[in-house]
């Protein structure tokens, strides 16, 4: 091993991110989505999230990657599911593990870091949407109607 750089191995992993489905609590029909700034699927709309940091648990990231997005800040949260097709992020592998959460819809919010406009949309209603977050959010109903 690489005693310079403890994260070099000699085969290939996975990048790891985390995702969240966050809707409004009074209806939870709504649901908060971000128009991303950057490369890949820059323009098109996603739900916030990002990648990991090293250090931080996966709760850690959801909370620091919505907050980052949003300027929400929330500390209950479940987790989902995990999605890792190979081709489901253009730029490498990546498996992401979704949360999701209920929040106020008439919360303060403001688009940040690569969020570039944010916006609440009904569930029932959603644009086409970044990576697999249109088969995320189905699954999700899926789930949720089947409670």
């Amino acid at each position: 091993m690489n005693t310079k750089n403890r994260y070099c191995y000699d085969y290939p992993r996975a990048l790891v991110s985390v995702d969240a489905i966050i809707l409004d609590e009074q209806t939870e029909s709504k649901i908060l989505l971000i128009k991303r700034k950057n490369y890949p699927y820059a323009e098109m709309w996603a739900l916030p999230g990002g990648f990991i940091n090293m250090t931080e648990t996966l709760e850690e990231s959801v909370k620091r990657e919505i907050y980052e997005e949003t300027s929400l800040t929330v500390d209950k949260f479940t987790q989902f599911c995990t999605y890792g097709d190979p081709g489901r992020d253009p730029r490498d592998r990546c498996i992401t593990i979704v949360f999701f959460c209920l929040v106020n819809a008439y919360s303060s919010i403001k688009a940040d870091d690569d969020a570039k406009e944010i916006k609440w949309f009904n569930l029932h209603e959603l644009p086409k949407l970044a990576f697999d977050h249109n088969k995320i959010i189905n699954d999700f109903m899926a789930f949720k109607k089947n409670l």
